[in-house]
């Protein structure tokens, strides 16, 4: 299985311009990429500046092992692959006994290879098992959450993560159906969203269950409740005239990042080099429309 994956193509990573932009405006000996993924921007990095070495970390296993691949001998004693999660960075750096960095990088998107693959069940188009774990050894599935939760949790879930204006509707129908029966796929799923929203709601340029499954895969992930610290964190990891690069997927993400970029500002402590968000531009998203909805923050040490 692991030979296909390395075959097939890479995810294509977001605003690779802009990031080399910020990551390569002076020398840097250490980068850490905290969401490896394929390792494009890794690899771009590793390209564009020849003395840098980079710590890539993802916690899937599958990304870990296709970016190791791909960059491990094109960029022997350069790059170091591991599975692991940024937002223990610390730890992870304290092993190699290397105190500070020059840039860290967090890509917080889902990467097109775990869209792509049905059977990781991030996807409304695919009949797959309700898992959505980016890491597959995580204890909790989106099939265990709809599960285990009770209507008012399910519907906080939905409202808050997702920012779902039909939450109520959608918890109810949801608790409706696992009286019945438990709902074990990703379609089943669909046609309850479907079936819990107006009529008018289901035709609209996006998908009617895009939202519930964007607040399931966080939920699943528990990818907001600690980004504000792991942020925070990675701020304190950088050496003088460092820099932290987050690129954001929705608004939940993004006001974390401008809030906690803000506080660190207000502090003395660092300057967002940012005062307005970074888009991709529009050849970008006519090339890559995944990236439409992609915003890039920096913050210099």
């Amino acid at each position: 299985m692991m030979s296909k994956l390395t075959d097939c193509v890479y995810h294509k990573p977001v605003m690779v311009k802009e990031v080399l932009s910020f990551v390569t405006e002076r020398k840097r000996n250490v980068v850490v990429d905290c969401t490896l993924g394929d390792g494009g921007h890794s690899w771009a990095i590793l390209a564009n500046s020849p003395d840098t070495f980079v710590f890539g970390i993802d916690v899937d296993d599958e990304a870990v092992t296709v970016a190791d691949n791909r960059l491990g001998s094109m960029f022997r004693g350069r790059f170091k692959a591991t599975k692991w999660d940024y937002r223990e960075l610390p730890r992870h750096l304290a092993r190699f006994a290397v105190p500070r960095v020059g840039a860290i990088l967090l890509d917080l998107g889902v990467s097109s290879r775990q869209l792509d693959q049905a059977h990781r069940g991030f996807s409304y188009w695919a009949e797959a098992p309700l898992d959505m774990r980016m890491n597959p050894a995580g204890a909790r599935t989106a099939r265990d959450i709809l599960a285990e939760s009770d209507e008012e949790e399910i519907e906080t879930i939905l409202r808050e993560y997702g920012e779902e204006r039909f939450a109520r509707r959608i918890a109810r129908a949801i608790v409706e159906r696992r009286a019945e029966r438990e709902i074990t796929t990703t379609i089943e799923l669909v046609e309850v969203v479907k079936g819990a929203i107006p009529a008018r709601a289901r035709h609209g340029t996006i998908h009617p269950a895009r939202k519930t499954f964007q607040a399931l895969r966080i939920a699943a992930n528990d990818e907001l409740s600690r980004l504000a610290g792991a942020l925070r964190e990675c701020f304190g990891l950088l050496e003088s005239e460092g820099v932290l690069l987050v690129i954001t997927y929705h608004s939940l993400e993004d006001r974390i990042a401008k809030r906690v970029f803000k506080e660190i500002q207000a502090g003395g402590l660092g300057t967002v080099r940012t005062r307005k968000v970074i888009r991709p531009s529009e050849g970008e998203v006519a090339g890559n429309p995944r990236s439409r909805s992609a915003k890039l923050r920096v913050i210099q040490s």
